[in-house]
């Protein structure tokens, strides 16, 4: 009986309980359901909703600047090979390549075994200003010992640039002196330049080579043209080998220099932006000059748009190999911590209607886009335009009726294949170790005294062609580990010795002796030379040009043997 009544006591107590647990239990797991199952986002939103829901509920504290700073470059690998996201902290640096200057203090510069030394000295620019000098050793930056083998270039770079009107203090070494000497160098804009060198190749054929497009570089090429008319050139030879790109507006305003009015030089066309056509104005100031570019399979994005208008309009003779193919734009959209996106907003065409980007998958799987230069080169593409095989439902004509192809580059009119002469496993091994150019620069350094006595760079190379430096570099690469193999050397000793001649020049007189030398048996260059000679720079139906194919259909046959909204668009 007692039981029965403490029973009807307690029951309705149990009970409550019992729904009261009921129901706070149900609502804690009712918050974690509709945490995980029902957490609404608008359009565009999912992501910043798994990013909260992380940053709230993860198990382990997150550093979620870091998680976001991983997970932006795995979205655009989903998207063309070319579109990326840039950090803040390598925006900068990114950039200044294609804006023309950067603050620094004005020098350039080697790590010579395990110390800065200074190669030249910027005229006009803050460190001549302060009193350095070529061949000086910076040992100390700001009071912190930059000497060596751990210190990377790039470490230094980053510490001698800085904040224009900034100052930084290095410690020099200058020859035998046992002191070091300070200077405090005042941070300036230091000049980038993309017109590497212009000169007379020949009389009345000057020579200019361009290795990017930046906002500097028609400008730059405008002087050079105006040089070489002082000069008496009235054909020119345009080097593109090597030049991935940059901004489009500069091709384009390049290119207007050799046309007359009213020539359609490129148009693009995106989702977003409807199609745009840019024309030649008639301004230009080399409309009947002959004129030759040169390409190779690392002449990409607007040294595409060049070589495909010059070649679509009939203007000019592409001579080289064929071009790398990007024909997507770019364009540079800045975010509020510093860092850009680089975002594929269109596609570009030549004027015969033609895209010249190759194929590529979206999704991230662009391995073969990756291999592509490495595939040709297997494929033998570097030997033989015979290896090339273009798809004919990619056929074009050129403004007379040539034909040309879309897709993959641009193939040029005269294919030179790669330069293979005096190159053996030796010649490689001191190419792809350093050695070559170290021993330049030692040289220069050793003999900077009797070196700096010359007034012009033809003297010094002269002078140059009657030393030892041969005999003396192959001792020198064997103190490196080197060995020596006489007949290899043998082969490859011309090659050798030219290419130390050009790199010791280079170091008192930059490119504008560099190049003259570097570049006496440039195959591609010699034929360029040879065509204007001929008169045969101008395309026609019927060209002779000893084995070129007069149309490009196929690309099978034998060729000649012996590199409004579009102002700002980042090309490559």
């Amino acid at each position: 009986m007692s039981k029965n009544r403490k029973l009807t006591i307690w029951l309705p107590v149990i009970i409550a309980a019992s729904i009261a647990l009921g129901i706070f239990v149900g609502n804690h797991y009712l918050v974690l359901s509709q945490g995980k199952q029902t957490r609404s986002y608008t359009s565009g939103n999912k992501i910043n909703a798994i990013l909260d829901i992380i940053n709230q509920q993860y198990v382990d504290t997150v550093n979620m600047p870091q998680l976001i700073e991983g997970t932006i470059p795995k979205i655009f690998s989903e998207l063309d090979p070319h579109s990326l996201y840039i950090p803040a902290d390598e925006a900068t640096a990114a950039n200044e390549e294609l804006k023309g200057s950067f603050s620094g203090i004005g020098v350039s510069f080697n790590m010579q075994t395990d110390t800065i030394l200074v190669i030249s000295v910027i005229s006009g620019g803050p460190s001549e200003k302060a009193g350095l000098l070529p061949f000086d050793r910076i040992i100390t930056i700001n009071d912190s010992v930059f000497s060596g083998k751990n210190i990377s270039q790039t470490r230094i770079m980053r510490t001698l640039r800085g904040e224009k009107n900034s100052t930084v203090r290095l410690g020099v070494k200058r020859g035998d002196n046992p002191e070091l000497l300070y200077f405090d160098v005042t941070r300036g804009d230091v000049p980038v330049t993309s017109v590497d060198v212009s000169y007379a190749v020949k009389p009345g054929i000057g020579y200019i080579k361009i290795s990017k497009f930046g906002r500097t570089t028609y400008a730059e090429f405008i002087t050079a043209i105006a040089k070489l008319k002082m000069a008496d050139c009235n054909s020119f030879i345009i080097d593109l080998r090597g030049n991935t790109g940059g901004y489009m507006d500069a091709a384009v305003n390049m290119i207007n220099e050799f046309m007359p009015a009213g020539r359609l030089v490129v148009y693009t066309e995106g989702k977003a932006f409807p199609r745009n056509e840019i024309y030649t104005n008639g301004t230009g100031t080399c409309q009947d000059s002959p004129v030759i570019i040169l390409t190779d399979e690392f002449s990409a994005s607007a040294s595409e748009i060049f070589a495909g208008a010059i070649q679509d309009n009939d203007r000019g003779i592409i001579i080289g190999r064929r071009t790398f193919g990007k024909g997507l734009v770019q364009s540079p959209i800045q975010l509020n911590d510093g860092s850009e996106v680089r975002l594929t907003i269109a596609r570009y065409y030549t004027p015969s209607g033609r895209c010249i980007q190759k194929e590529y998958e979206l999704g991230g799987n662009n391995n073969d886009y990756d291999q592509d230069i490495y595939n040709r080169y297997l494929h033998g593409e570097f030997d033989s335009a015979d290896s090339i095989k273009m798809d004919d439902s990619l056929k074009y004509t050129t403004s007379i009726g040539r034909t040309v192809y879309g897709g993959g580059g641009i193939m040029p009119d005269v294919f030179i294949p790669r330069d293979t002469t005096g190159i053996t496993s030796y010649f490689s091994n001191v190419i792809n170790t350093g050695v070559l150019p170290l021993y330049a620069l030692e040289y220069s350094d050793k003999h900077k005294t009797e070196l700096a006595r010359f007034a012009t760079w033809k003297e010094m190379y002269n002078y140059l062609k009657q030393q030892p430096i041969l005999y003396d570099f192959t001792n020198f690469a064997a103190s490196k580990g080197i060995k020596k193999h006489p007949t290899l050397i043998n082969i490859s000793g011309q090659l050798i010795e030219k290419q130390i001649q050009a790199y010791i020049v280079r170091n008192f007189f930059d490119e504008a002796g560099f190049y003259p030398i570097f570049m006496q048996d440039d195959a591609t260059l010699l034929r360029a030379i040879q065509l204007i000679q001929e008169g045969k720079s101008v395309p026609t139906l019927n060209n002779d040009l000893n084995g070129v194919a007069h149309s490009q259909a196929g690309f099978t046959q034998r060729v000649g043997f012996t590199k409004e909204r579009i102002s700002g668009i980042l090309i490559g």
